[in-house]
Protein backbone atom coordinates (compact mmCIF):
# COMPACT_ATOMS: atom_id res chain seq x y z
CA UNK A 1 0.00 0.00 0.00
CA UNK A 2 2.06 3.12 -1.09
CA UNK A 3 0.97 6.85 0.39
CA UNK A 4 1.33 9.69 -1.77
CA UNK A 5 4.47 10.46 -1.07
CA UNK A 6 5.71 6.94 -2.82
CA UNK A 7 3.67 7.63 -5.26
CA UNK A 8 4.85 11.14 -6.65
CA UNK A 9 8.67 10.80 -5.53
CA UNK A 10 9.73 9.27 -8.79
CA UNK A 11 7.82 10.92 -11.13
CA UNK A 12 9.70 12.60 -13.40
CA UNK A 13 9.01 16.73 -13.60
CA UNK A 14 8.81 16.73 -17.54
CA UNK A 15 6.74 13.42 -17.72
CA UNK A 16 3.68 14.83 -15.88
CA UNK A 17 0.52 14.58 -17.94
CA UNK A 18 -2.35 16.85 -18.74
CA UNK A 19 -5.88 15.61 -17.57
CA UNK A 20 -8.46 16.15 -20.61
CA UNK A 21 -9.00 19.65 -21.83
CA UNK A 22 -10.97 33.96 -6.25
CA UNK A 23 -10.70 39.59 1.15
CA UNK A 24 -10.86 41.34 -2.13
CA UNK A 25 -8.45 44.38 -2.89
CA UNK A 26 -8.21 44.68 0.71
CA UNK A 27 -7.03 41.49 2.08
CA UNK A 28 -4.40 41.98 -0.71
CA UNK A 29 -3.24 45.11 0.21
CA UNK A 30 -2.81 43.96 4.18
CA UNK A 31 -0.64 40.66 3.14
CA UNK A 32 3.31 41.51 4.24
CA UNK A 33 5.67 42.15 1.50
CA UNK A 34 9.40 41.53 2.80
CA UNK A 35 10.91 40.46 -0.34
CA UNK A 36 12.20 44.00 -1.65
CA UNK A 37 14.92 46.24 0.10
CA UNK A 38 13.33 49.76 0.74
CA UNK A 39 11.73 50.87 -2.63
CA UNK A 40 14.18 48.43 -4.56
CA UNK A 41 11.60 48.00 -7.63
CA UNK A 42 10.76 44.17 -8.02
CA UNK A 43 9.47 42.43 -11.21
CA UNK A 44 7.39 39.35 -11.10
CA UNK A 45 7.21 37.01 -14.11
CA UNK A 46 4.13 35.28 -13.52
CA UNK A 47 3.55 32.04 -16.35
CA UNK A 48 0.29 31.26 -17.69
CA UNK A 49 -1.59 29.87 -20.88
CA UNK A 50 -3.80 33.13 -21.19
CA UNK A 51 -6.53 33.19 -24.10
CA UNK A 52 -7.08 36.24 -25.82
CA UNK A 53 -9.86 36.83 -23.47
CA UNK A 54 -7.84 36.26 -20.10
CA UNK A 55 -5.00 38.02 -21.89
CA UNK A 56 -7.25 41.06 -21.43
CA UNK A 57 -8.17 40.43 -17.97
CA UNK A 58 -4.27 39.42 -17.00
CA UNK A 59 -3.45 42.68 -18.24
CA UNK A 60 -6.68 44.86 -16.62
CA UNK A 61 -5.55 42.82 -12.82
CA UNK A 62 -1.78 43.79 -13.19
CA UNK A 63 -2.39 47.31 -14.14
CA UNK A 64 -4.74 47.57 -11.47
CA UNK A 65 -2.01 45.41 -8.87
CA UNK A 66 0.35 47.66 -10.08
CA UNK A 67 -1.53 50.92 -9.43
CA UNK A 68 -1.41 49.76 -5.76
CA UNK A 69 1.54 48.70 -5.72
CA UNK A 70 3.85 51.01 -7.53
CA UNK A 71 7.10 49.23 -6.75
CA UNK A 72 6.00 46.36 -7.98
CA UNK A 73 6.17 45.42 -11.87
CA UNK A 74 4.41 41.66 -12.85
CA UNK A 75 5.20 40.55 -16.25
CA UNK A 76 3.00 37.87 -17.98
CA UNK A 77 4.67 35.12 -20.16
CA UNK A 78 1.63 33.31 -21.86
CA UNK A 79 3.66 30.24 -22.91
CA UNK A 80 1.18 28.74 -25.56
CA UNK A 81 -1.91 30.88 -25.67
CA UNK A 82 -5.05 28.80 -24.35
CA UNK A 83 -3.24 25.65 -24.32
CA UNK A 84 -2.51 23.98 -21.23
CA UNK A 85 -0.80 20.92 -21.58
CA UNK A 86 1.98 22.58 -24.28
CA UNK A 87 2.24 25.45 -21.56
CA UNK A 88 3.32 22.94 -18.56
CA UNK A 89 5.41 21.45 -21.02
CA UNK A 90 7.53 24.24 -21.73
CA UNK A 91 7.20 25.55 -18.16
CA UNK A 92 8.63 22.62 -16.90
CA UNK A 93 11.48 23.00 -19.14
CA UNK A 94 11.71 26.33 -18.19
CA UNK A 95 11.97 26.01 -14.60
CA UNK A 96 14.80 23.83 -14.82
CA UNK A 97 16.69 25.66 -16.99
CA UNK A 98 17.05 28.73 -13.98
CA UNK A 99 15.08 31.50 -15.65
CA UNK A 100 13.36 33.53 -13.68
CA UNK A 101 9.89 31.98 -12.60
CA UNK A 102 7.88 34.11 -9.71
CA UNK A 103 4.27 32.89 -9.85
CA UNK A 104 3.10 30.21 -12.32
CA UNK A 105 -1.02 28.75 -12.70
CA UNK A 106 -1.85 25.01 -12.61
CA UNK A 107 -4.89 23.88 -14.76
CA UNK A 108 -5.70 21.03 -11.98
CA UNK A 109 -4.47 19.85 -9.05
CA UNK A 110 -2.76 16.71 -10.18
CA UNK A 111 -0.27 19.08 -11.73
CA UNK A 112 0.12 21.36 -8.63
CA UNK A 113 0.54 18.45 -6.57
CA UNK A 114 3.45 16.21 -8.60
CA UNK A 115 5.12 19.53 -9.43
CA UNK A 116 5.36 20.40 -5.60
CA UNK A 117 6.27 16.73 -4.82
CA UNK A 118 9.42 17.69 -7.08
CA UNK A 119 10.34 20.76 -4.64
CA UNK A 120 10.08 23.38 -7.29
CA UNK A 121 7.09 25.13 -5.48
CA UNK A 122 7.25 26.78 -2.46
CA UNK A 123 4.88 26.29 0.11
CA UNK A 124 2.65 29.35 1.39
CA UNK A 125 1.72 28.02 5.05
CA UNK A 126 4.23 30.57 6.92
CA UNK A 127 2.75 33.54 4.89
CA UNK A 128 -0.52 32.51 5.31
CA UNK A 129 0.48 31.67 9.37
CA UNK A 130 1.60 35.44 9.35
CA UNK A 131 -1.17 36.79 8.10
CA UNK A 132 -3.58 34.78 10.35
CA UNK A 133 -5.42 33.15 7.46
CA UNK A 134 -6.80 29.91 7.47
CA UNK A 135 -6.60 28.68 3.83
CA UNK A 136 -9.41 26.34 4.43
CA UNK A 137 -11.55 29.34 5.08
CA UNK A 138 -10.81 31.30 1.90
CA UNK A 139 -10.47 28.28 -0.66
CA UNK A 140 -12.43 25.95 -1.49
CA UNK A 141 -9.57 23.30 -2.86
CA UNK A 142 -6.02 23.99 -1.44
CA UNK A 143 -3.41 21.54 -3.21
CA UNK A 144 -1.66 19.89 -0.25
CA UNK A 145 1.33 17.30 -0.26
CA UNK A 146 2.82 15.60 2.96
CA UNK A 147 0.84 18.15 4.85
CA UNK A 148 1.79 22.04 3.55
CA UNK A 149 -0.17 24.18 1.24
CA UNK A 150 1.27 24.94 -2.24
CA UNK A 151 -1.08 26.65 -4.17
CA UNK A 152 -4.47 29.07 -3.75
CA UNK A 153 -7.37 28.38 -5.86
CA UNK A 154 -7.59 31.20 -8.41
CA UNK A 155 -10.80 30.40 -10.70
CA UNK A 156 -13.24 27.74 -10.07
CA UNK A 157 -15.27 25.31 -12.20
CA UNK A 158 -18.31 24.22 -10.06
CA UNK A 159 -20.78 21.83 -11.81
CA UNK A 160 -24.34 22.12 -11.89
CA UNK A 161 -27.57 21.39 -14.46
CA UNK A 162 -28.80 23.57 -16.69
CA UNK A 163 -32.15 24.00 -17.74
CA UNK A 164 -34.14 25.71 -21.49
CA UNK A 165 -36.58 27.53 -18.92
CA UNK A 166 -39.20 27.06 -22.38
CA UNK A 167 -38.66 23.08 -22.12
CA UNK A 168 -39.36 23.80 -18.19
CA UNK A 169 -42.38 25.34 -19.04
CA UNK A 170 -43.65 23.64 -21.47
CA UNK A 171 -43.31 20.32 -18.92
CA UNK A 172 -44.93 22.32 -16.09
CA UNK A 173 -41.89 21.37 -14.01
CA UNK A 174 -40.19 23.30 -11.70
CA UNK A 175 -36.95 24.27 -11.81
CA UNK A 176 -34.90 21.72 -9.16
CA UNK A 177 -33.65 22.73 -5.67
CA UNK A 178 -31.16 21.83 -3.47
CA UNK A 179 -31.72 17.86 -2.87
CA UNK A 180 -33.14 16.50 -5.96
CA UNK A 181 -32.06 13.12 -6.69
CA UNK A 182 -30.47 11.18 -9.96
CA UNK A 183 -33.61 9.34 -10.20
CA UNK A 184 -35.82 12.73 -10.18
CA UNK A 185 -32.72 13.80 -13.03
CA UNK A 186 -34.10 10.86 -15.18
CA UNK A 187 -37.34 11.55 -14.64
CA UNK A 188 -37.46 15.06 -15.82
CA UNK A 189 -35.05 14.29 -18.99
CA UNK A 190 -38.25 11.45 -19.60
CA UNK A 191 -40.90 14.28 -19.64
CA UNK A 192 -38.67 17.12 -21.17
CA UNK A 193 -37.65 14.83 -24.00
CA UNK A 194 -39.89 15.91 -26.97
CA UNK A 195 -40.52 14.73 -30.98
CA UNK A 196 -38.67 12.42 -33.38
CA UNK A 197 -36.06 12.36 -35.87
CA UNK A 198 -33.86 15.41 -36.32
CA UNK A 199 -35.76 17.68 -34.85
CA UNK A 200 -35.83 15.81 -31.44
CA UNK A 201 -35.58 17.27 -28.11
CA UNK A 202 -34.06 15.42 -25.86
CA UNK A 203 -34.32 15.25 -22.26
CA UNK A 204 -30.55 15.59 -21.28
CA UNK A 205 -26.93 15.51 -23.37
CA UNK A 206 -24.17 13.48 -21.90
CA UNK A 207 -20.88 14.47 -23.59
CA UNK A 208 -17.70 12.09 -24.02
CA UNK A 209 -15.64 12.81 -20.76
CA UNK A 210 -15.04 11.08 -17.93
CA UNK A 211 -17.31 13.25 -15.36
CA UNK A 212 -20.56 12.02 -17.60
CA UNK A 213 -19.26 8.29 -16.90
CA UNK A 214 -19.94 8.68 -13.12
CA UNK A 215 -20.93 12.18 -11.65
CA UNK A 216 -21.32 10.35 -8.07
CA UNK A 217 -17.56 9.65 -8.13
CA UNK A 218 -16.73 13.08 -8.83
CA UNK A 219 -19.36 14.62 -5.77
CA UNK A 220 -19.17 11.86 -3.51
CA UNK A 221 -15.72 10.64 -3.55
CA UNK A 222 -12.46 11.97 -1.81
CA UNK A 223 -11.11 10.96 -5.54
CA UNK A 224 -13.33 9.96 -8.01
CA UNK A 225 -10.68 6.85 -9.20
CA UNK A 226 -8.42 6.32 -6.61
CA UNK A 227 -9.69 4.80 -2.94
CA UNK A 228 -7.86 6.74 0.48
CA UNK A 229 -5.05 4.03 -0.13
CA UNK A 230 -4.51 4.93 -4.09
CA UNK A 231 -6.25 1.88 -5.05
CA UNK A 232 -8.56 2.03 -8.25
CA UNK A 233 -12.65 2.25 -7.03
CA UNK A 234 -14.04 1.57 -10.10
CA UNK A 235 -15.94 -1.79 -8.36
CA UNK A 236 -17.97 0.71 -6.64
CA UNK A 237 -21.37 0.45 -6.37
CA UNK A 238 -21.80 4.22 -7.76
CA UNK A 239 -20.28 3.02 -10.94
CA UNK A 240 -22.96 0.18 -11.59
CA UNK A 241 -25.96 2.96 -10.46
CA UNK A 242 -24.52 5.80 -13.07
CA UNK A 243 -23.58 3.36 -15.67
CA UNK A 244 -26.97 1.84 -15.50
CA UNK A 245 -28.96 4.95 -15.40
CA UNK A 246 -27.06 6.09 -18.72
CA UNK A 247 -28.02 2.93 -20.06
CA UNK A 248 -31.82 3.30 -19.19
CA UNK A 249 -31.79 6.76 -20.53
CA UNK A 250 -30.47 5.70 -23.70
CA UNK A 251 -32.12 2.56 -24.21
CA UNK A 252 -35.28 2.54 -22.73
CA UNK A 253 -36.57 6.18 -21.89
CA UNK A 254 -35.03 7.48 -25.33
CA UNK A 255 -34.44 10.93 -23.10
CA UNK A 256 -30.67 10.77 -24.09
CA UNK A 257 -29.11 11.30 -27.44
CA UNK A 258 -26.80 7.95 -27.99
CA UNK A 259 -23.43 7.63 -27.19
CA UNK A 260 -22.51 6.50 -30.61
CA UNK A 261 -24.26 9.75 -32.02
CA UNK A 262 -22.34 12.00 -30.36
CA UNK A 263 -19.04 9.98 -30.63
CA UNK A 264 -19.64 9.06 -34.18
CA UNK A 265 -21.19 13.29 -35.06
CA UNK A 266 -18.22 14.78 -32.87
CA UNK A 267 -20.86 16.45 -31.62
CA UNK A 268 -20.00 20.05 -29.52
CA UNK A 269 -22.37 19.83 -25.88
CA UNK A 270 -22.48 23.82 -26.13
CA UNK A 271 -24.30 23.73 -29.73
CA UNK A 272 -26.48 20.79 -28.17
CA UNK A 273 -27.47 22.69 -25.78
CA UNK A 274 -27.97 26.23 -26.80
CA UNK A 275 -29.42 25.09 -30.55
CA UNK A 276 -32.14 23.38 -28.29
CA UNK A 277 -31.47 19.57 -28.96
CA UNK A 278 -31.27 18.87 -25.23
CA UNK A 279 -33.30 20.27 -22.56
CA UNK A 280 -31.50 20.19 -19.66
CA UNK A 281 -27.37 19.39 -19.15
CA UNK A 282 -24.98 18.48 -16.39
CA UNK A 283 -21.62 20.94 -17.20
CA UNK A 284 -19.54 23.13 -15.36
CA UNK A 285 -19.59 27.13 -14.90
CA UNK A 286 -17.33 27.65 -17.65
CA UNK A 287 -19.90 27.03 -19.85
CA UNK A 288 -22.00 30.16 -18.62
CA UNK A 289 -19.73 32.41 -20.85
CA UNK A 290 -20.85 30.68 -24.03
CA UNK A 291 -25.02 31.57 -23.66
CA UNK A 292 -23.76 35.61 -24.10
CA UNK A 293 -22.38 34.35 -27.37
CA UNK A 294 -25.62 34.67 -29.42
CA UNK A 295 -23.46 35.81 -32.03
CA UNK A 296 -21.84 31.91 -32.29
CA UNK A 297 -24.89 30.29 -30.75
CA UNK A 298 -27.81 32.47 -31.81
CA UNK A 299 -30.97 31.67 -29.37
CA UNK A 300 -33.39 33.27 -27.35
CA UNK A 301 -34.68 30.91 -24.78
CA UNK A 302 -33.19 31.78 -21.16
CA UNK A 303 -31.23 29.49 -18.80
CA UNK A 304 -32.44 28.50 -15.64
CA UNK A 305 -29.29 26.49 -13.16
CA UNK A 306 -29.86 24.18 -10.66
CA UNK A 307 -27.56 22.12 -8.22
CA UNK A 308 -26.69 18.76 -9.57
CA UNK A 309 -28.72 15.65 -8.14
CA UNK A 310 -28.26 13.74 -5.22
CA UNK A 311 -27.73 9.63 -4.96
CA UNK A 312 -30.77 9.14 -2.62
CA UNK A 313 -33.10 11.80 -0.73
CA UNK A 314 -31.12 10.94 2.36
CA UNK A 315 -27.49 12.40 0.85
CA UNK A 316 -26.18 15.15 1.78
CA UNK A 317 -27.49 18.18 -0.25
CA UNK A 318 -24.81 21.17 -2.09
CA UNK A 319 -21.84 18.37 -3.05
CA UNK A 320 -20.84 19.09 -6.10
CA UNK A 321 -17.82 18.66 -8.62
CA UNK A 322 -15.61 21.52 -8.53
CA UNK A 323 -12.49 22.26 -10.39
CA UNK A 324 -10.07 25.06 -10.59
CA UNK A 325 -7.22 27.01 -12.00
CA UNK A 326 -4.73 26.90 -8.97
CA UNK A 327 -1.41 29.90 -9.01
CA UNK A 328 1.74 29.32 -6.80
CA UNK A 329 5.01 30.35 -6.19
CA UNK A 330 7.92 29.47 -7.41
CA UNK A 331 10.92 27.47 -4.99
CA UNK A 332 13.24 29.68 -7.12
CA UNK A 333 12.10 32.74 -6.62
CA UNK A 334 14.32 35.74 -5.20
CA UNK A 335 11.02 37.28 -4.41
CA UNK A 336 8.52 35.11 -2.87
CA UNK A 337 6.97 37.97 -0.36
CA UNK A 338 6.01 40.04 -3.16
CA UNK A 339 4.62 36.66 -5.21
CA UNK A 340 2.78 35.92 -2.13
CA UNK A 341 0.76 39.18 -2.36
CA UNK A 342 0.67 38.92 -6.02
CA UNK A 343 -1.26 35.77 -5.41
CA UNK A 344 -3.50 36.79 -2.82
CA UNK A 345 -4.83 40.03 -4.68
CA UNK A 346 -5.52 37.62 -8.10
CA UNK A 347 -7.45 34.90 -6.16
CA UNK A 348 -9.56 37.24 -4.00
CA UNK A 349 -10.50 40.48 -6.31
CA UNK A 350 -13.33 40.85 -8.47
CA UNK A 351 -12.56 43.88 -11.11
CA UNK A 352 -10.80 42.13 -14.12
CA UNK A 353 -12.20 38.51 -13.78
CA UNK A 354 -14.24 37.05 -16.28
CA UNK A 355 -14.58 33.34 -14.64
CA UNK A 356 -15.74 32.37 -11.25
CA UNK A 357 -13.81 32.60 -8.39
CA UNK A 358 -12.11 29.96 -6.01
CA UNK A 359 -12.35 32.14 -3.47
CA UNK A 360 -15.28 31.51 -0.56
CA UNK A 361 -15.58 34.97 0.59
CA UNK A 362 -16.57 36.71 -2.87
CA UNK A 363 -19.32 38.76 -3.13
CA UNK A 364 -21.70 35.90 -4.80
CA UNK A 365 -24.14 38.59 -6.02
CA UNK A 366 -21.90 40.96 -7.69
CA UNK A 367 -19.73 38.62 -8.92
CA UNK A 368 -22.38 36.70 -10.84
CA UNK A 369 -24.25 40.30 -11.74
CA UNK A 370 -20.65 41.28 -13.38
CA UNK A 371 -20.07 37.86 -14.99
CA UNK A 372 -23.60 37.68 -16.83
CA UNK A 373 -25.90 41.00 -16.13
CA UNK A 374 -25.24 42.31 -19.33
CA UNK A 375 -27.34 38.73 -20.51
CA UNK A 376 -30.01 38.82 -17.94
CA UNK A 377 -32.79 38.02 -20.85
CA UNK A 378 -30.54 34.63 -21.46
CA UNK A 379 -29.45 33.63 -17.80
CA UNK A 380 -31.57 33.71 -14.49
CA UNK A 381 -28.79 35.20 -12.24
CA UNK A 382 -30.90 34.40 -8.55
CA UNK A 383 -30.66 31.17 -9.75
CA UNK A 384 -27.19 30.93 -10.82
CA UNK A 385 -25.79 32.61 -8.10
CA UNK A 386 -27.72 30.14 -5.44
CA UNK A 387 -26.40 27.06 -7.42
CA UNK A 388 -22.69 28.10 -7.69
CA UNK A 389 -22.61 30.29 -4.11
CA UNK A 390 -25.17 28.75 -1.40
CA UNK A 391 -23.67 27.81 1.73
CA UNK A 392 -24.92 24.27 1.45
CA UNK A 393 -22.40 24.36 -1.98
CA UNK A 394 -19.03 21.97 -1.42
CA UNK A 395 -17.02 19.76 -2.62
CA UNK A 396 -16.15 16.18 -1.34
CA UNK A 397 -12.78 16.59 -3.16
CA UNK A 398 -9.28 15.95 -1.02
CA UNK A 399 -6.33 17.02 -2.47
CA UNK A 400 -4.42 14.49 -0.34
CA UNK A 401 -5.76 11.90 -3.09
CA UNK A 402 -4.38 13.19 -6.45
CA UNK A 403 -2.05 12.16 -8.63
CA UNK A 404 -0.24 13.14 -11.70
CA UNK A 405 -1.60 10.09 -13.83
CA UNK A 406 -5.39 11.34 -13.42
CA UNK A 407 -5.93 11.70 -16.89
CA UNK A 408 -5.29 8.35 -17.45
CA UNK A 409 -7.47 6.97 -15.02
CA UNK A 410 -9.93 9.03 -16.81
CA UNK A 411 -9.85 7.36 -19.21
CA UNK A 412 -10.50 4.03 -18.16
CA UNK A 413 -14.00 5.67 -17.12
CA UNK A 414 -14.70 6.60 -20.49
CA UNK A 415 -13.69 3.45 -22.34
CA UNK A 416 -15.74 1.34 -19.72
CA UNK A 417 -18.81 3.57 -20.56
CA UNK A 418 -18.07 2.89 -24.17
CA UNK A 419 -17.50 -1.10 -23.09
CA UNK A 420 -20.76 -0.59 -21.38
CA UNK A 421 -23.08 1.12 -24.00
CA UNK A 422 -21.46 0.25 -27.70
CA UNK A 423 -20.09 -2.93 -27.42
CA UNK A 424 -23.24 -4.26 -24.99
CA UNK A 425 -20.71 -5.63 -22.01
CA UNK A 426 -22.33 -6.56 -19.00
CA UNK A 427 -21.40 -4.35 -15.86
CA UNK A 428 -19.60 -6.94 -14.10
CA UNK A 429 -17.49 -7.81 -16.86
CA UNK A 430 -17.00 -3.63 -17.17
CA UNK A 431 -16.11 -2.87 -13.49
CA UNK A 432 -13.76 -5.65 -13.47
CA UNK A 433 -11.90 -4.83 -16.62
CA UNK A 434 -11.50 -1.07 -15.14
CA UNK A 435 -10.39 -2.16 -12.00
CA UNK A 436 -7.39 -4.15 -13.57
CA UNK A 437 -6.43 -1.34 -15.86
CA UNK A 438 -6.51 0.62 -13.37
CA UNK A 439 -4.17 -1.42 -11.33
CA UNK A 440 -1.83 -1.29 -14.13
CA UNK A 441 -1.79 2.41 -14.47
CA UNK A 442 -1.44 2.64 -10.88
CA UNK A 443 1.63 0.01 -11.19
CA UNK A 444 3.29 1.58 -14.16
CA UNK A 445 3.21 4.98 -12.67
CA UNK A 446 4.81 3.92 -8.88
CA UNK A 447 7.82 2.10 -10.10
Amino acid sequence: MKKMSIVLSGILLTSTVLSACGAQNSAADNTSSEGSKGNEPVTLKYYNWDSEVSAAATKKLIENYQAKNPNVKVESVTLVPGNSLETLKKLDVTMSSGEQVDVVLFPSVEETIARSAQGVLAPLDDFYKKDNINPDDEYYINPRYKGKTYAAMSNSSNWLVLFNEDALKAANLPAPTFGWTWDDFRDYAKKLTKGDGAGKQYGTYFHTWGEYTNMIAYTDKKNPYLTAELKPQFDDPSFKQFFEMRKAMEKDDKSAKPLSDVIGGKLSYVSEYLSGKAAMMITGSFMLANIGDTKKYPHEFKTIAAPLPRPSKDSDPGLTNIGGQYAAIAQSSKHKDEAYKFIRYMTTEQEARVETSGWKKADATALVEKLYGANKNLIDLPSVTTTLYDKKVKTSVSSDIAVSYGSQLKKVMEDGMSKFLLDGAPIEEVQKWMMTEGDKIIKQNTK
